[in-house]
């Protein structure tokens, strides 16, 4: 922890005495450029597996102790890179790419005469983004981004494992193939040592839709266990998400 914070604070020098000599020699007039990174609560609309699982709570009515409860709701980070950053007369301007990862899990256990069964899904959400964002100061240290923009490269993964009496564990693994969508939100952007340190968040709106999912041998996922169908509509839409993020600034 002594060693951390040592490394924090000499961070925290560096970027203040880079600051002080910017507003002394006009650093950081073309721009700033930098990284950041965050936490990310994603809400969307899986439709396919959610049937799925009412299924599967059906037909396990009589032995299920914990029922497997619906999806719809991703935790996961951010992090990306500001191409660009400028401050322009009453505007700002950001060009920026990032990667986020999702994650939400739920599992069941049903009471059988052998024993425990416990069955776990986990769905991952793997999204690459571009994007850009155009917003105005509210007063010195608070901006407020008008608009905050970016189309996504959306990826899923979903994962179900049955752990059965005597340590015998069935894991099937399924992907979807990547499917475009966008995000279009709004945002404030809180300068902590002017642009060098900013806190920043989102409130936005995603689109993410995820037809079928497959496992490596080619086979697909169906409907429901009662059901040989494919599940055409595993994600039908996404919804709203939030991002809290740190930046740090490097002057052009």
């Amino acid at each position: 922890m002594t060693r951390l914070a040592l490394k924090l604070t000499i961070i925290f020098v560096v970027l203040l005495q880079t600051y002080i000599y910017s507003q002394t020699f006009g650093f950081g007039c073309l721009g700033f450029t930098g990284g950041y990174a965050g936490y990310s609560h994603q809400k969307y609309q899986p439709d396919g597996l959610n049937e799925y699982i009412k299924i599967f709570n059906l037909n396990r009515k009589d032995s299920l102790t914990e029922n497997l409860d619906s999806f719809g709701s991703a935790n996961g980070f951010r992090v990306g890179l500001n191409f660009f950053r400028k401050k322009f007369s009453g505007v700002f301007v950001t060009a920026k790419g990032f990667y986020q990862f999702l994650d939400e899990k739920h599992q069941a256990i049903e009471k059988l005469s052998s024993g425990n069964v416990t069955t776990s899904y986990d769905v991952k959400l793997i999204n690459w983004g571009l994007g850009f964002d155009l917003g105005t100061p509210i007063v010195s240290f608070l901006n407020w981004k008008i608009i905050d923009a970016a189309l996504l490269y959306n990826q899923a993964r979903f994962s179900s494992s049955q752990n059965f009496p005597g340590a015998l564990t069935i894991v099937k693994n399924y992907e979807s193939d990547s499917k475009f969508g966008y995000s279009v939100g709004t945002g404030i952007v809180i300068e902590i040592l002017g642009e060098y340190i900013t806190l920043e968040g989102l409130a936005a709106y995603s689109k993410l839709t995820i037809d079928e999912m497959k496992m490596d041998d080619g086979s697909k996922l169906v409907k429901n266990e009662n059901s040989a169908e494919v599940m055409k509509n595993f994600i039908a839409d996404g919804g709203f998400n939030a991002v809290v993020q740190l930046n740090i600034g490097i002057p052009l």
